[in-house]
Protein backbone atom coordinates (compact mmCIF):
# COMPACT_ATOMS: atom_id res chain seq x y z
CA UNK A 1 0.00 0.00 0.00
CA UNK A 2 1.59 3.69 -0.93
CA UNK A 3 -0.24 6.24 1.20
CA UNK A 4 -0.22 9.99 0.41
CA UNK A 5 -1.10 11.54 4.34
CA UNK A 6 -1.99 15.14 3.69
CA UNK A 7 -1.25 18.01 6.34
CA UNK A 8 1.33 15.87 8.42
CA UNK A 9 2.32 19.50 9.66
CA UNK A 10 0.82 22.83 9.18
CA UNK A 11 2.17 25.76 7.13
CA UNK A 12 3.72 27.63 9.64
CA UNK A 13 5.22 24.46 11.12
CA UNK A 14 6.80 23.99 7.53
CA UNK A 15 7.80 27.70 7.36
CA UNK A 16 9.77 27.27 10.82
CA UNK A 17 11.20 24.01 10.17
CA UNK A 18 12.92 25.13 6.86
CA UNK A 19 14.68 28.26 8.49
CA UNK A 20 15.81 25.91 10.74
CA UNK A 21 17.01 23.45 7.88
CA UNK A 22 18.25 26.14 5.72
CA UNK A 23 20.84 27.36 8.08
CA UNK A 24 21.74 23.61 9.72
CA UNK A 25 25.37 22.16 8.42
CA UNK A 26 24.60 19.39 6.14
CA UNK A 27 27.00 16.42 5.63
CA UNK A 28 28.02 13.78 2.87
CA UNK A 29 24.68 11.53 2.60
CA UNK A 30 27.11 8.57 1.74
CA UNK A 31 28.44 8.95 5.71
CA UNK A 32 25.28 6.97 6.40
CA UNK A 33 24.88 4.69 3.51
CA UNK A 34 25.59 0.94 3.37
CA UNK A 35 27.36 -1.00 0.78
CA UNK A 36 24.84 -0.82 -1.95
CA UNK A 37 23.90 2.56 -1.52
CA UNK A 38 26.77 4.07 -1.57
CA UNK A 39 27.22 3.82 -5.01
CA UNK A 40 24.01 5.62 -5.69
CA UNK A 41 23.57 8.09 -3.31
CA UNK A 42 24.58 11.53 -3.88
CA UNK A 43 22.76 13.81 -1.49
CA UNK A 44 23.00 15.60 1.87
CA UNK A 45 22.13 14.98 5.40
CA UNK A 46 21.72 15.92 9.03
CA UNK A 47 24.20 14.25 11.36
CA UNK A 48 21.73 11.97 13.60
CA UNK A 49 23.43 14.05 16.45
CA UNK A 50 22.83 17.51 15.33
CA UNK A 51 20.63 18.91 18.09
CA UNK A 52 18.21 20.59 15.04
CA UNK A 53 17.49 17.02 13.69
CA UNK A 54 16.81 16.02 16.96
CA UNK A 55 14.44 18.41 18.13
CA UNK A 56 12.76 18.66 14.62
CA UNK A 57 12.78 14.70 14.93
CA UNK A 58 10.45 14.82 17.85
CA UNK A 59 7.65 17.34 16.43
CA UNK A 60 7.60 15.07 13.61
CA UNK A 61 7.16 12.18 15.74
CA UNK A 62 4.68 14.20 18.12
CA UNK A 63 2.48 14.85 14.87
CA UNK A 64 2.78 11.39 13.32
CA UNK A 65 1.25 10.44 17.14
CA UNK A 66 -1.92 12.33 16.72
CA UNK A 67 -2.82 11.83 12.92
CA UNK A 68 -5.22 9.62 12.75
CA UNK A 69 -5.12 8.42 9.07
CA UNK A 70 -1.21 7.11 9.86
CA UNK A 71 -1.99 5.73 13.13
CA UNK A 72 -4.83 3.61 11.02
CA UNK A 73 -2.47 2.55 7.96
CA UNK A 74 0.98 2.28 9.39
CA UNK A 75 -0.44 0.43 13.31
CA UNK A 76 3.05 1.59 14.42
CA UNK A 77 4.99 -0.15 16.98
CA UNK A 78 7.95 1.66 17.05
CA UNK A 79 9.25 5.11 14.39
CA UNK A 80 13.05 5.64 13.88
CA UNK A 81 13.67 8.92 14.56
CA UNK A 82 12.90 10.57 11.43
CA UNK A 83 16.32 11.74 9.61
CA UNK A 84 16.70 14.67 7.03
CA UNK A 85 17.97 15.01 3.48
CA UNK A 86 18.90 17.73 0.75
CA UNK A 87 19.33 16.92 -2.91
CA UNK A 88 20.54 19.89 -5.08
CA UNK A 89 22.96 20.09 -7.64
CA UNK A 90 22.33 16.82 -9.46
CA UNK A 91 21.48 15.13 -6.39
CA UNK A 92 20.30 11.74 -6.46
CA UNK A 93 19.81 8.30 -5.16
CA UNK A 94 19.55 5.17 -7.50
CA UNK A 95 17.52 2.20 -7.40
CA UNK A 96 17.59 0.87 -4.26
CA UNK A 97 15.99 -1.37 -1.40
CA UNK A 98 15.90 -0.16 2.33
CA UNK A 99 17.81 -2.30 4.97
CA UNK A 100 15.78 -4.71 6.78
CA UNK A 101 16.93 -4.24 10.37
CA UNK A 102 18.11 -0.86 11.91
CA UNK A 103 19.24 0.17 14.87
CA UNK A 104 17.50 3.00 17.20
CA UNK A 105 20.27 5.55 18.01
CA UNK A 106 21.14 6.07 21.53
CA UNK A 107 19.08 2.63 22.68
CA UNK A 108 20.87 -0.06 20.81
CA UNK A 109 17.91 -1.50 20.32
CA UNK A 110 16.94 -3.25 16.82
CA UNK A 111 13.52 -2.33 14.79
CA UNK A 112 12.30 -3.81 11.31
CA UNK A 113 11.95 -1.66 8.88
CA UNK A 114 8.29 -2.46 7.69
CA UNK A 115 7.33 1.15 6.17
CA UNK A 116 9.28 3.57 4.57
CA UNK A 117 7.99 7.66 5.18
CA UNK A 118 9.12 10.50 3.14
CA UNK A 119 7.46 14.19 4.48
CA UNK A 120 8.03 16.69 2.24
CA UNK A 121 9.65 20.25 3.17
CA UNK A 122 10.16 21.63 -0.49
CA UNK A 123 7.03 22.00 -2.19
CA UNK A 124 7.18 20.84 -6.48
CA UNK A 125 7.49 24.34 -7.93
CA UNK A 126 10.65 25.06 -6.15
CA UNK A 127 12.95 22.31 -7.52
CA UNK A 128 13.30 20.56 -10.87
CA UNK A 129 13.40 16.97 -10.77
CA UNK A 130 13.55 15.12 -7.64
CA UNK A 131 11.49 13.00 -8.07
CA UNK A 132 10.67 10.23 -5.56
CA UNK A 133 9.90 6.69 -8.02
CA UNK A 134 8.60 3.80 -6.06
CA UNK A 135 8.33 0.16 -8.08
CA UNK A 136 5.16 -1.49 -6.47
CA UNK A 137 3.03 -4.64 -6.69
CA UNK A 138 1.04 -2.48 -9.08
CA UNK A 139 3.53 -0.83 -11.40
CA UNK A 140 5.92 2.29 -10.86
CA UNK A 141 4.55 5.57 -9.03
CA UNK A 142 5.86 8.71 -8.77
CA UNK A 143 5.96 11.30 -5.72
CA UNK A 144 6.28 14.51 -5.68
CA UNK A 145 3.67 16.34 -2.94
CA UNK A 146 3.50 19.42 -1.35
CA UNK A 147 5.52 20.77 1.28
CA UNK A 148 3.75 19.53 4.76
CA UNK A 149 2.43 16.22 3.13
CA UNK A 150 3.95 12.90 3.35
CA UNK A 151 4.25 9.59 1.77
CA UNK A 152 3.93 6.05 3.24
CA UNK A 153 5.55 3.09 1.59
CA UNK A 154 6.62 -0.82 2.10
CA UNK A 155 10.21 -0.47 2.90
CA UNK A 156 10.61 -3.98 0.20
CA UNK A 157 9.71 -1.66 -2.37
CA UNK A 158 12.95 -0.83 -5.19
CA UNK A 159 12.64 3.15 -5.02
CA UNK A 160 14.73 5.75 -6.49
CA UNK A 161 14.74 9.80 -6.27
CA UNK A 162 15.52 11.33 -9.80
CA UNK A 163 18.08 13.96 -10.29
CA UNK A 164 17.61 17.50 -9.09
CA UNK A 165 18.15 19.60 -11.71
CA UNK A 166 17.85 22.85 -9.96
CA UNK A 167 16.53 24.53 -6.61
CA UNK A 168 16.53 22.20 -3.55
CA UNK A 169 14.73 19.41 -2.69
CA UNK A 170 14.68 19.09 1.28
CA UNK A 171 12.76 16.47 3.28
CA UNK A 172 13.05 14.35 6.14
CA UNK A 173 12.83 10.06 5.98
CA UNK A 174 12.22 7.44 8.33
CA UNK A 175 11.01 4.18 9.07
CA UNK A 176 8.37 2.20 10.57
CA UNK A 177 8.31 -0.68 12.54
CA UNK A 178 4.13 -2.08 12.34
CA UNK A 179 2.21 -4.01 14.76
CA UNK A 180 1.33 -6.27 11.72
CA UNK A 181 4.35 -6.53 8.96
CA UNK A 182 2.49 -7.86 6.10
CA UNK A 183 1.31 -5.56 3.99
CA UNK A 184 -1.81 -7.33 2.27
CA UNK A 185 -3.08 -7.78 6.00
CA UNK A 186 -2.03 -4.15 6.96
CA UNK A 187 -3.59 -3.21 4.01
CA UNK A 188 -7.03 -5.07 4.95
CA UNK A 189 -7.27 -3.83 8.27
CA UNK A 190 -6.79 0.18 6.58
CA UNK A 191 -9.74 -0.25 4.85
CA UNK A 192 -11.62 -2.09 7.37
CA UNK A 193 -11.23 0.55 9.35
CA UNK A 194 -11.76 3.49 7.16
CA UNK A 195 -15.02 1.47 6.35
CA UNK A 196 -15.95 1.80 9.92
CA UNK A 197 -15.51 5.58 9.82
CA UNK A 198 -17.51 6.06 7.39
CA UNK A 199 -20.46 3.91 8.33
CA UNK A 200 -20.10 5.87 11.81
CA UNK A 201 -20.03 9.24 10.18
CA UNK A 202 -22.93 8.58 7.52
CA UNK A 203 -25.98 6.87 8.86
CA UNK A 204 -24.77 8.41 12.54
CA UNK A 205 -27.25 7.55 15.47
CA UNK A 206 -29.61 4.49 13.36
CA UNK A 207 -29.54 2.06 15.84
CA UNK A 208 -28.77 -0.47 12.37
CA UNK A 209 -25.97 1.27 11.58
CA UNK A 210 -24.62 1.51 14.98
CA UNK A 211 -25.16 -2.43 15.33
CA UNK A 212 -23.05 -3.06 11.84
CA UNK A 213 -20.23 -0.98 13.42
CA UNK A 214 -19.73 -2.41 16.14
CA UNK A 215 -19.42 -5.86 14.59
CA UNK A 216 -17.11 -4.51 12.31
CA UNK A 217 -15.22 -3.17 14.79
CA UNK A 218 -14.96 -6.41 16.62
CA UNK A 219 -14.02 -8.26 13.34
CA UNK A 220 -11.12 -5.35 12.79
CA UNK A 221 -9.84 -5.98 16.26
CA UNK A 222 -10.23 -10.39 16.43
CA UNK A 223 -7.77 -9.70 13.01
CA UNK A 224 -5.40 -7.41 14.99
CA UNK A 225 -5.65 -9.86 17.93
CA UNK A 226 -4.67 -12.37 15.03
CA UNK A 227 -2.07 -10.66 13.27
CA UNK A 228 -0.24 -8.52 15.51
CA UNK A 229 3.32 -8.67 17.19
CA UNK A 230 3.73 -6.56 20.21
Amino acid sequence: MILQIPNVLTPEQVADFRKRLDTAEWIDGKATAGGQAIKTKDNLQLDTSNPTAIELGNLITQALSTNPLFVSAALPLRVLPPMFNKYTGGGTFGTHVDNAIRYIPGTGQKMRTDLSATLFFSDPDEYEGGVLTIEDTYGTQEVKLPAGHMILYPATSLHRVTPVTSGARVSSFFWIQSMVRDDTQRGLLFDLDCSIQRISQELGEHAAAEQSAVQLTGIYHNLIRQWAEV
